[in-house]
């Protein structure tokens, strides 16, 4: 076990393995999100002009399938790293397919588009979740100094995704899209780089997968390859037989039929947990608890994640950009919500250990609700900004820019508690399996989100104050019901609430 005393030789007090880490997820995040600011605008520019040419509707589908498969691939990219590889070679497989997938977008050919965000996906579920467990790693006795490790950790997370937009973006839409996807790779490329000459850094941490010292020395081939082998093959198949065009897929449909799958896969978890999981009535209360929290953190991300389709078109299309002679790309307003973050999440930590120590710090559903509130608040800016449109004008920059802070303001609400609820309060033996329907919640939201932002019709304007002010009521509507249920929840949680 590393001593804590020894950290203060390595970076800023913390294991040197940190700093490899930091930059990994400072790229990867780059990457990520500059390309996502690029999506949506991409696939519906004129084919003349270098886009796809497609609807609204239909890059808005795509968008939502591909924001959502990015948190499903989490789950069996942790079950692989866990089970056969360790997170640490998870980490470095990932990052380069990642890359790989970029690269491939910089390609102008729409199979190529395809192939690069399915790679993307699969690379982003090898490395997102795995990243974060060498952390934890890093920090065998826990306490304090593990949490300020995670601490700055976040912050590599959001000056990664500030930075992202920024370049991409400008790159994208002020020269060329496919040069903008190329950027994304060229930083994921600087990830992978520092992370392979720096990982010695690491020591063990994450480098053996999770089994017995008898699993580790025993020879043979490990059987739960045969399933991941079934996988990349079923996988592959997909993919080149909708390469070859030998089947084809409706964006809009497999969207809406996915979401019914995720919403199913959930239902039957909770049944099966409730019916046969043996619980206490203190773990059945407490999972009931959970229940809420999935479809609460659904109902949040299906609002907050119009950012990259329905907010960001808005800022394309509607939003007068120029600043003297020069037009801000749309791609920039992508960088708002990491910086309020790096701003105001010391803020929001600093208000709640104040309040807590004046026996005033709301309770877990409490944020929950208010982190929905906030939410619905910046969509009822939207609205006001909706109607200048209407009326024939062009909407200030400051609208979005209003917007996004009180977005951030709700997922600093709302998203720090989210994760750490769900391991406090789920049955020890269903804690993984629970964390998993935790990612199967942000899954969901980003698909309905997709799906929602499609609504959005350039030719029937006059719906758009309306369209928004449905999400108003959706999101304030349900915080509001559920600060209604606040005290029956905290006594289903019970002493820890």
């Amino acid at each position: 076990m590393i001593e804590e005393r020894e950290y203060k030789k390595s970076w800023f007090g913390h294991p040197s393995g940190l700093s490899t880490l930091f930059f990994t997820e400072l790229w990867e995040r780059f990457s990520y999100y500059g390309m996502r600011g690029l999506l949506v605008l991409f696939m519906v520019d004129a084919v003349e002009k270098g886009g796809m040419g497609l609807s609204d509707r239909t890059a808005s589908s795509i968008y939502g399938l591909y924001t959502a498969f990015v948190y499903l691939a989490a789950l069996p990219g942790g079950w692989i790293a866990d089970r056969l590889i360790g997170a640490q070679r998870a980490v470095w497989i990932g990052g380069l397919i990642i890359a790989a997938g970029h690269f491939t977008l910089a390609i102008p050919s729409t199979k190529a588009f395809f192939l690069g965000l399915i790679l993307v996906v699969i690379g982003t579920g090898f490395l997102k979740p795995n990243i974060s467990s060498i952390v934890g790693q890093l920090y065998p006795e826990g306490g304090a100094i593990r949490d300020a490790g995670f601490t700055i950790f976040y912050m590599g997370i959001n000056i990664g995704a500030f930075l992202g937009p920024l370049i991409c973006s400008y790159l994208g839409e002020q020269v060329n899209w496919h040069l903008g996807f190329g950027a994304a790779g060229i930083g994921m490329l600087f990830g992978v780089a520092q992370y392979k000459f720096s990982a010695v850094r690491l020591g063990d941490a994450g480098l053996h997968a999770f089994k017995s010292q008898e699993q580790l020395n025993a020879v043979g081939f490990d059987k739960a390859w045969y399933l991941v082998i079934a996988g990349f093959i079923g996988v592959g198949t997909m993919v080149i037989l909708g390469l070859c065009e030998l089947i084809t897929f409706d964006a809009l449909a497999l969207a809406q039929n996915t979401t019914y799958v995720i919403v199913g896969i959930a239902f039957a978890f909770f049944i099966y947990v409730f019916a046969f999981g043996n619980l206490t009535p203190d773990e059945r209360s407490r999972t009931l608890v959970i229940v809420i929290l999935f479809v609460t953190s659904a109902v949040f991300w299906s609002g907050f994640e119009q950012a990259g389709s329905s907010l960001n078109l808005f800022a394309d299309r509607y939003t007068d950009r120029m600043l003297f002679s020069f037009e801000v790309p749309a791609g920039w307003f992508q960088s708002l919500n990491p910086f309020y973050i790096v701003v105001l999440a010391p803020i929001f930590a600093a208000a709640w250990v104040k309040l807590a120590r004046r026996q005033l710090d709301p309770s877990m559903p409490a944020k929950f609700a208010l982190g929905l509130i906030i939410l619905g608040l910046g969509f009822l800016i939207m609205v006001a900004a909706a109607k200048l449109v209407v009326a024939g004008n062009q909407a200030a920059p400051y609208w979005l820019i209003l917007t996004y802070l009180l977005h951030t303001m709700g997922e600093l609400c709302l998203s720090p508690v989210g994760l750490s609820s769900v391991t406090k309060l789920a049955p020890k033996r269903f804690v993984g399996q629970m964390m998993g329907i935790w990612f199967l919640a942000t899954s969901l939201g980003n698909l309905i989100a997709g799906l929602l932002a499609g609504r959005f019709n350039p030719e029937t304007l006059n719906e758009m104050p309306g369209l928004f002010m449905q999400i108003v009521v959706i999101s304030v509507g349900s915080g509001v019901l559920l600060l209604l249920f606040v005290k029956p929840i905290k006594k289903l949680i019970g002493a820890d609430s």
